[in-house]
């Protein structure tokens, strides 16, 4: 069944169906959402279930997809397929790993999560990066979407990917206090990993109303425009008063940022790979890195008392941000990064130094 995806400027981008409503089904769906791209070579099971994609129709750039199927969802960085759609090159239906569970078809279909093949990726890529990213529809079939296209950056999006409860991972004797606001499993993998004791919270739960004692505070990523997160940027500030390391990462550093009293924007069309280069501005070391993110820091708006950390080699971007007397700091990219590059897992054994 034939489908399409309708930017919101008018330009429509033709394809083929799979997913939800798609290949063997007679049905029709549709969806709207932040049209953005990718450019990683692998990992697409990591990049669909990452919340830091809610809201937003990811775009493959990779011209090979599912080519090794969809793996258990141990390997996931969260519970569920967190995009709106997908749009990709060329679909493999016929995928070989041995640790692929079912196809990337099954896996969307069961999810409802419509998708496109076919799509000519580098001539939208293309425009994705002139233009800035866009919303868009994704429509298959002869169904319309009536309804407005929805925009993940006009309200705060972090209910619907946090944590509704505390929970608790790990037996560590030191323990972080991690306030989820749609955090990647594999940052609490590598914490655990490392010997840490991990309490993951709600986006709006203020940590000093926990009963049990903790040493240090990590703002996990997440998705959506920072400044909708009114409630964790407070938390944020009251944590600030007190003397405990606090390690932001993705959203945030942005939420820390504006919680110290400096300012986000939106960059025209994000760092969505896994290769963005970072220099430590101190020590010079430049190190690869993974990222997903559409907003940065503003690092001229930021008090005397803070420093850049670590600068963006591409576009020259904040990528980091470090209290000059505190124990806080925070980066923009991803020190866990599944499925990779690692260079930057040092700094979780930098934070736990500091606890």
């Amino acid at each position: 069944m034939q489908g399409k995806l309708i930017l919101s400027d008018g330009t429509v981008f033709l394809g083929e169906s799979f997913g939800k409503e798609g290949r063997e089904s007679s049905g029709l769906s549709s969806t709207s959402g932040e049209v953005v791209f990718n450019t990683g070579m692998v990992g697409y099971p990591e990049s669909l279930t990452d919340p830091s994609y809610f809201g937003q129709i990811l775009v493959l750039t990779y011209p090979l997809v599912g080519n090794y199927g969809v793996p258990i969802s141990e390997f996931w960085e969260s519970k569920k397929i967190q995009v709106k759609g997908l749009i990709v090159q060329n679909y493999i239906d016929h995928p070989s790993h041995f640790e692929s569970q079912k196809t990337l078809d099954h896996w969307l279909k069961a999810e409802g999560i419509p998708a496109l093949t076919g799509v000519d990726t580098r001539m939208l890529t293309r425009k994705l990066r002139e233009y800035g990213v866009m919303l868009g529809k994704l429509e298959i079939g002869s169904l319309k979407l009536e309804d407005g296209i929805y925009d993940p950056n006009k309200e705060n999006v972090l209910p619907q990917v946090s944590t509704d409860q505390v929970e608790v991972y790990g037996e560590g004797k030191k323990n972080i206090v991690l306030i989820d606001c749609g955090v990647k499993i594999n940052i609490i993998r590598s914490l655990v990993r490392r010997g840490a004791k991990i309490t993951r919270v709600p986006w709006d739960f203020n940590p000093l109303d926990l009963k049990t004692d903790f040493d240090a505070v990590l703002i996990s990523p997440g998705p959506g425009d920072p400044k909708q997160a009114t409630a964790t940027i407070q938390t944020v500030k009251n944590l600030m008063k007190i003397d405990m390391p606090v390690f932001g990462i993705c959203l945030g550093s942005q939420i820390l940022a504006l919680a110290a009293g400096g300012n986000t924007y939106k960059l025209k069309f994000g760092h969505r790979s896994q290769n963005q280069p970072v220099q430590d501005i101190q020590t010079k070391k430049a190190i690869i890195t993974s990222q997903n993110h559409g907003f940065a820091v503003d690092m001229k708006s930021m008090g005397p008392d803070w420093q850049e950390w670590f600068v963006n080699l591409n576009d020259g971007t904040n990528e980091g941000i470090r209290h000059k007397k505190r124990s806080v700091m925070a980066v923009q990219f991803h020190p866990e990064a599944n499925p990779g590059p690692f260079d930057a897992g040092y700094l979780f054994d930098e934070f736990l130094s500091l606890v």
